[in-house]
């Protein structure tokens, strides 16, 4: 393999399924598929939708599963911030994998995603960072084809090593919900945008009458552009997408810009021109 991290890359694995996801399994195969230098450091219960967040208000706890296996209390941002700085010894990891999502995180997913966050948390500290994620359909998550992630993750991961990136960018890979031999195609793709709204909270009911809510997604499907992350995986293609931290709309910049960069004073009469004249 030529690959810009050299033979043998020390690999950090994170995902927001926590430590004993399937997923996380199938990640591990795929990133031993190029390298015996494999770390894992995962949350240790379950941190989906939980996109960057930091746990900064409580004390972070770290479990060895066994030899270079690890469970922290904790998000996948804090995962990678620990495997990273404290956990990994030796050498700086090469390489940051988060995944396999259970689920896809495609569209406006990403900005929420725990396993997109992980990545994204490597690129911060400067590593390349890749996110992998596979689509389950309306079958649920009983029904969820691992096997389709397992077959073409290693080709994957390998082309895209061989194909280097920009260090401000991290790779967004999602499966689509076929069985292996139904999907024959890898397409870039650009981020989409659903034309309908896809989470609602439902209303229960508790034992003693009184009322809570639960988040979940409705599953509809949108009608995407071609080219999008969300066509590719309907239609059965696996999806590659650069994404960046950068949320800066720069379109609107430069015209606000042209509009508002001046020179401004506080109005009169103000509630802080008042105090001052007061004092």
């Amino acid at each position: 393999m030529s690959s810009f991290l050299g033979d043998n890359p020390r690999i950090l694995i994170t995902n927001d399924d926590g430590v004993r996801a399937p997923g996380l399994k199938v990640l591990h195969e795929i990133a031993c598929s190029i390298s015996d230098d494999v770390w894992v450091v995962a949350p240790a219960e379950e941190q989906s939708g939980m996109s960057r967040a930091l746990t900064l208000n409580m004390p972070l706890r770290v479990r060895e599963v066994e030899e270079r296996w690890f469970a922290v209390t904790g998000t996948p941002s804090d995962c990678v911030l620990m495997g990273v700085q404290d956990i990994v010894t030796g050498k700086e990891p090469d390489l940051i994998l988060s995944g396999v999502n259970r689920g896809q995180n495609i569209a406006e997913d990403v900005t929420v995603s725990g396993t997109v966050a992980g990545a994204m948390q490597g690129l911060t500290l400067g590593i390349p960072s890749i996110a992998f994620s596979q689509a389950y359909g309306f079958a649920g998550r009983a029904a969820i084809k691992w096997e389709t992630a397992r077959a073409f993750g290693p080709e994957v991961l390998r082309r895209l090593l061989e194909a280097r990136w920009s260090e401000n960018v991290i790779m967004n890979v999602n499966f689509p919900d076929r069985d292996p031999q139904d999907v024959g195609e890898l397409e870039v793709t650009v981020q989409g945008r659903r034309d309908q709204h896809n989470l609602h909270a439902e209303q229960r009911e508790d034992l003693r009458g009184q009322a809570y809510y639960w988040l979940g997604f409705q599953g509809k499907l949108s009608d995407p552009a071609v080219g999008t992350d969300l066509r590719a995986v309907y239609e059965g293609r696996i999806s590659v997408t650069p994404l960046h931290i950068d949320l800066t709309h720069h379109e609107t910049r430069d015209r606000l810009s042209e509009a508002l960069d001046s020179a401004i004073s506080p109005v009169s009469g103000t509630q802080a021109d008042a105090s001052q004249r007061d004092g």
